[in-house]
């Protein structure tokens, strides 16, 4: 039986502890048969997760899956493998000696890419073409995130747009941070994706949305939060492939040789719900150029009373169609009947 940690900053439930699960499964490793996976969760803080640690030490794992912020929890283990998936610069923070050989007891990967940072600013400038001002909410306390903050005011500045960082400094600072971000009164906002803004992604979507501000996210989840519009690597995806770099360990592979590896497929996704809520009209050749789309929000189906005698049923119509099909149906109805079939009749 193959024991391994899990150990996320975040509370249950983990989004991508399935994807990992997922993973195994297509290497072999099923839970219950030939796989345990010892799993611990925190509060958002890495604080959180010290008495944790040894929790999972204590079951003996053959290698722990650090999620999030989790990492920081065990950057002074030396012994015990560790898989990592993290949004910041794993050599800055101390885990690895290099990208190509880690050389520790580290390795996994790293969302960081600066050529990213500059397509953000692309895809937003093309959602709001009035796009003058712009701020970025950085979080102080991410390893390479100042890296990013100059690819992004460098992209920002060839488009023509004036960059202002709002930092702060862990989960604490946030408020303060949003509440100078209302007082800026820019025409969009940029979030680097980081475990802090990750961890409270509803409520920074909310925050844009109460402020009409349109703005751009790194991940998926924050437009599955409300967010308008995200350009990133499908993090579920990454530990699914994660999986893989934990069997090669599990094989007897040591994580100093196995390359932190970046991810090089990136996907937009856009919240049409929060464009009408921001009455941004997003341009139909950016809607077809993203991954995935969200129209409405998620509702239970509801079941149909039974109906009996010659009662009908009545097709509910649906609350919102989009508004170019709108424009198509109304063509249609206005489009003359050609001669051939004005009073024709239906053969049998």
């Amino acid at each position: 039986m193959y024991i391994v940690g899990w150990l996320s900053s975040d509370p249950e439930p983990d989004l991508f502890l399935e994807g990992f699960r997922e993973g195994m499964r297509r290497y072999g490793y099923v839970e219950g048969q030939n796989l345990a996976i010892i799993s611990r969760f925190g509060t958002g803080d890495p604080a959180s997760l010290v008495g944790k640690v040894e929790e999972v030490r204590q079951a003996k794992p053959a290698l722990i899956v650090a999620r999030g912020t989790a990492v920081r929890a065990l950057r002074a283990e030396r012994e015990l493998p560790i898989l990592i998936a993290i949004s910041g610069d794993p050599v800055e923070l101390g885990l690895a000696e290099g990208l190509g050989r880690p050389g520790r007891n580290f390795t996994g990967t790293t969302f960081m890419s600066l050529e990213v940072a500059a397509k953000r600013v692309d895809l937003l400038k093309q959602a709001v073409p009035r796009l003058r001002t712009l701020i970025a909410l950085s979080n102080l306390d991410h390893p390479g995130e100042p890296a990013e903050r100059q690819a992004t005011a460098a992209a920002a500045t060839a488009l023509g747009i004036t960059m202002t960082p709002v930092l702060f400094t862990g989960a604490r600072e946030l408020d303060t941070a949003l509440t100078a971000v209302r007082a800026a009164r820019a025409d969009a906002m940029i979030v680097f994706p980081e475990g802090v803004t990750m961890g409270n992604r509803a409520k920074v979507a909310q925050f844009a949305t109460d402020q009409r501000l349109p703005t751009m996210f790194g991940w998926s989840e924050y437009c599955e939060a409300g967010g308008l519009m995200s350009y990133g690597a499908n993090q579920r995806d990454a530990y699914v492939h994660l999986a893989s770099y934990a069997d090669r360990v599990l094989r007897g592979s040591k994580p100093g040789g196995l390359p932190i590896e970046r991810p090089t497929r990136f996907e937009l996704v856009l919240n049409l719900r929060t464009a009408r809520a921001l009455r941004v009209l997003i341009p139909p050749s950016l809607v077809l150029t993203a991954a995935r789309v969200i129209e409405q929000p998620s509702r239970p189906a509801r079941t149909q009373p039974a109906t009996g005698g010659g009662e009908r049923r009545r097709a509910r119509r649906p609350a919102h169609r989009p508004a170019e099909i709108t424009r198509a149906r109304r063509a249609r109805r206005r489009r003359p009947c050609p001669p051939s079939f004005r009073g024709a009749r239906r053969r049998r």
